[in-house]
């Protein structure tokens, strides 16, 4: 596994992170995102959420998609899938230690894939967005939201040096990637935002 940046961090909240005013803005931000996933696929058999936390956003998938047949969350800090098992009675849900760089599944497994404020912590963008690419099937769709505002620039000079938190950025790391028609929306405040993008058919 790849060195995976702030898991320390991620483990000690994980007992806390649906709680308090920051888990109030986590479950608005993966409603928004939930709401933006229903608009984009119409009904996936197999969903990915790389960076899944506690899984809310997936148990919301799951409730909403009640024909999918598989969703899988992966994170890298232990103590989050922890939380995100003792919580889940879907048989369809399972949670796994794991990166985006390095996804355990084959080739064109998922429908879907869905990473929400997760991608700044990705150690190396351009690689999970490529193993992204690779186990998405041809036609499949991936929604990412995080920070991404020009607002932010000032950032990659310092503690996020070489990061994609500007749409111009990260469109290029999708389009380098092998996605097509990326597509942004306004998530949550100014900086806040999703692309969707498709896997060429």
């Amino acid at each position: 596994m790849p060195p995976y940046r702030d898991v320390a961090e991620f483990n000690d909240r994980a007992a806390s992170y649906d709680h308090g005013w920051r888990g109030r803005l986590h479950h608005e931000i993966s409603e928004r995102t939930a709401n933006l996933v229903l608009a984009t696929v119409a009904g996936p058999h197999r969903v990915l959420d790389l960076g899944c936390g506690t899984g809310y956003l997936l148990r919301t998938l799951a409730s909403r998609y009640g024909d999918a047949e598989q969703l899988v969350g992966i994170d890298a800090a232990p103590e989050m899938v922890k939380a995100a098992t003792a919580v889940t009675h879907d048989d369809r849900l399972t949670f796994a230690l794991g990166v985006a760089e390095q996804i355990g599944y084959p080739d064109e497994t998922f429908d879907l894939i869905v990473s929400t404020t997760s991608f700044d912590h990705w150690t190396d963008q351009q690689a999970g967005l490529r193993e992204c690419a690779r186990v998405l099937r041809r036609g499949g769709q991936l929604v990412l939201a995080d920070q991404f505002s020009w607002l932010l620039m000032p950032t990659m000079l310092t503690s996020r040096r070489g990061k994609a938190r500007t749409r111009r950025r990260a469109t290029r790391l999708l389009l380098r990637a092998g996605f097509c028609s990326p597509q942004w929306h306004r998530l949550h405040a100014v900086i806040i935002n999703a692309v969707t993008a498709t896997k060429p058919a």
